[in-house]
């Protein structure tokens, strides 16, 4: 039975019952940062320049932004640790710039001071009780890469696998789960296909295919050094991070829909996920598409697929310990003939909108529509871990707001959160979720938005050199989701806390406003100061602080 059939009989009103129970026991909660996004440092400690800084540098972003500062967390490990120890996380996933460890994206220009400040950050969350969760690439490539090609040369596969290895080592007896990517999706399509993110490559055809084959190998080879020569002694687990958006059929009773739904998701998510979690090769679904269109189109191919050995097919399947997932939208999706137009609506013969109805945010691509979640996990279960049975992590979701609007009082932000979290408690009773992360502890530099898009559960004032964060609404929502594991127990408590207005104050809120003691910690940054941390606050917690 598909997903489609499960789903397709359920009433709006069913759709979006709310659920009032709590998570599985050891359900684990999460935040995260991606390294261009929050760093700063963009010289700092002999980092290399990476594709962001030349993009920023180029003046490609809004109001020509740049990451050289940005949240300046390369120099504020202390502050964002004590945000987290608020919030009650017990997992903070980060990605790791490439281009801070080993400047020229190779071994031989390693440098120590990048390698410290992961460490730094690593044990200072470890000594706080937090399970630090890596990510290897969130799509900053060291410059000098790119210059050679970047993800369309062959030989980035090894070095990214040598990458991998030294962080393995480096970091892999505190470390003990790895993202080898995150949204690589992005990179193939917006990097290589639109054009819209570095390097700026305008070729969905050709270069979008090859830069997913080239991660999918790297992918590969990452597990593989980990399994053979980590696992035995570190005993951690190595995964992917994939985006995808769930597709509804714009007209649900409609096979040609379902089947247009179907091949959306195939060009999205099974691009990546169907080698890695089922055989090692691309869906049957992806190759006789392309090869449609091959025949339809002889003189201008819209894509052209690499082909896999049979060897490398055994070498990529099963290399995931955990499906990782970042969700944060769904789409409408009718079949159309798309002609010869590459990318995947007109590859894949379909298009794609939103319900006007859904809610809106500050970004053109996120609109709410939380069940999508839920159908997607099930989809997810069904489609890649029928045979595996490895769990899923949601390893991001979230929404921006505009830069100056609900900047404190983020009701947008907690509505969202408070649905999307819901939909992955309801999925739980089928599908073996076991994480949920949201995307991010902080506002950051959002690419060619720049600073105009707030995902943040934290605000940062990008005005001030001292970049003050001030935690918002949804970070004390958030926290209070954690405390009670979801929604049961105390549900009343959450929601009343949930209710409260939050905004720049000279004075320490009051008790009934704060849902935990350990808010405590936050008070710090109440009045959007960035002061030095007072001596009563010991820069490593005990573990039973709070």
């Amino acid at each position: 039975v598909s997903v489609w059939d499960k789903f397709g009989s359920q009433t709006a009103a069913e759709r979006d019952i709310f659920l009032d129970e709590s998570f599985p026991s050891g359900f684990q909660w999460a935040t995260s940062a991606e390294s261009f996004k929050v760093e700063g440092g963009w010289l700092e400690g002999g980092k290399g320049e990476t594709i962001w800084d030349r993009f920023g540098h180029d003046n490609l972003a809004f109001e020509n932004q740049t990451a050289d500062l940005a949240c300046d967390s390369y120099n504020k490990v202390e502050y964002d640790v004590y945000l987290l120890r608020g919030l009650q996380v017990n997992t903070y996933q980060f990605s790791i710039s490439w281009a801070r460890i080993f400047p020229s994206g190779h071994r031989d220009s390693q440098t120590e001071k990048g390698v410290l400040y992961y460490d730094k950050l690593i044990n200072t969350l470890i000594e706080s009780g937090i399970q630090p969760v890596v990510t290897l690439y969130h799509w900053d490539l060291p410059q000098a890469l790119q210059d050679n090609g970047g993800w369309t040369n062959p030989t980035i596969v090894d070095a990214f696998k040598d990458y991998a290895d030294f962080c393995f080592s480096r970091f892999g007896d505190r470390v003990k789960t790895w993202n080898t990517f995150s949204s690589p999706w992005v990179v193939s399509h917006a990097g290589h296909g639109t054009g819209e993110h570095p390097p700026g490559v305008k070729d969905y055809a050709s270069s979008s295919y090859q830069v997913t084959h080239n991660i999918i190998k790297s992918h590969a080879e990452a597990w593989h050094v980990y399994n053979d020569n980590y696992r035995a002694t570190q005993g951690g687990i190595v995964g992917i991070a994939l985006n995808s958006d769930w597709a509804e059929p714009k007209t649900p009773t409609n096979s040609e829909d379902i089947a247009a739904a179907d091949r959306y998701l195939q060009f999205m998510l099974g691009w990546f996920a169907h080698p890695i979690f089922v055989d090692g090769d691309y869906s049957v679904a992806l190759k006789t598409q392309i090869e449609l269109k091959l025949k339809e189109c002889p003189s201008s191919p819209p894509a052209v697929l690499p082909v896999f050995t049979s060897e490398e097919k055994a070498r990529i399947k099963g290399t995931a310990d955990f499906f990782g997932l970042n969700h944060f939208t769904s789409r409408l999706v009718n079949t159309v003939k798309g002609g010869c137009t590459s990318g995947p609506g007109g590859v894949g013969d379909y298009a794609a909108g939103v319900d006007p109805s859904w809610p809106s945010t500050a970004s053109d691509w996120i609109y709410s529509a939380p069940w999508g979640l839920r159908r997607l996990l099930n989809y997810i279960s069904l489609e890649y871990l029928s045979a595996t049975k490895v769990p899923i992590y949601i390893t991001g979701n979230g929404m921006p707001t505009a830069y100056s609007s609900e900047t404190i009082n983020d009701v947008s932000r907690v509505e969202y959160l408070r649905r999307y979290i819901n939909e992955a408690l309801k999925a739980t009773d089928g599908v073996d979720v076991q994480r949920f992360t949201v995307q991010s502890l902080m506002d950051g530099f959002e690419g060619p938005q720049g600073y105009s898009e707030r995902f943040g559960l934290t605000h940062v004032n990008f005005e001030d050199a001292n970049r003050p964060r001030t935690p918002k609404q949804s970070a004390y929502f958030f926290s209070g989701v954690i405390e009670n594991n979801g929604f049961g127990t105390h549900a009343s408590e959450v929601k009343t806390a949930r209710q409260v207005t939050f905004t720049y104050r000279s004075t320490n809120p009051t008790p009934s406003e704060v849902p935990s003691k350990s808010k405590v910690i936050w008070e710090i940054f109440s009045t959007g100061s960035m002061d030095p941390i007072p001596e009563f606050f010991p820069l490593h917690f005990p573990l039973d602080f709070f």
